[in-house]
């Protein structure tokens, strides 16, 4: 196509345009389909994740697979969608999520919890026991009594089709480089 235009310097600009426009289609569909970059603010995931850090959310993991326990995943605030929370799931559907003697049971099962040990004070204002509904995931930030997360109805257990990715690998700082668990 580009060989029947005459003019070489034409023909230069036309070949360079076309460059640029394959090299932006293929950002947006990176972006839209493959993985995104998302600040951490604040300390609801400390010890995990630091206020600063830098993570690659894998827009993937959630195309053909559902979310599972322990995963940290990024959804928008609802009050500022440009923005993220990022929490861990700790209930899928049809799990019973409690909160009794300050500790979180799931399907009356003590919260095994590698990610926080605390006891935890802030209760939220969301009645428990809780059933998990089809297609939402109950998550929490791992730290505890610094998080607002679906302890509180403002945010709820969170559709399936408003996580924006699950959190796979920090990139900043970089001395922290390396995969999230």
């Amino acid at each position: 196509m580009l060989k029947k235009i005459p003019n070489p310097y034409v023909r230069s600009l036309c070949e360079w345009l076309l460059a640029v426009a394959a090299a932006v289609l293929i950002f947006l569909v990176v972006r839209s389909f493959v993985f995104r970059f998302a600040h951490v603010s604040g300390n609801s995931m400390e010890p995990t994740l630091n206020h600063g850090d830098t993570v690659v959310l894998s827009r993937v993991h959630y195309l053909f697979g559902e979310p599972k326990k322990g995963d940290i995943v990024a959804f928008p605030y609802k009050e500022n969608p440009s923005e993220y929370y990022i929490k861990r799931v700790i209930g899928v559907p049809g799990d019973v999520i409690d909160l009794t003697d300050y500790r979180f049971t799931v399907n009356g099962v003590p919260l095994s919890d590698e990610f926080s040990s605390e006891a935890v004070l802030a209760l939220g204002d969301v009645r428990f026991p809780l059933t998990v509904e089809d297609g939402r995931y109950f998550v929490l930030g791992d730290n505890r009594n610094g998080s607002k997360d679906s302890r509180y109805a403002a945010v709820g257990c969170v559709p399936k089709g408003q996580m924006v990715g699950k959190v796979v690998l920090r990139v900043w700082p970089h001395n922290a480089f390396g995969g999230v668990k």
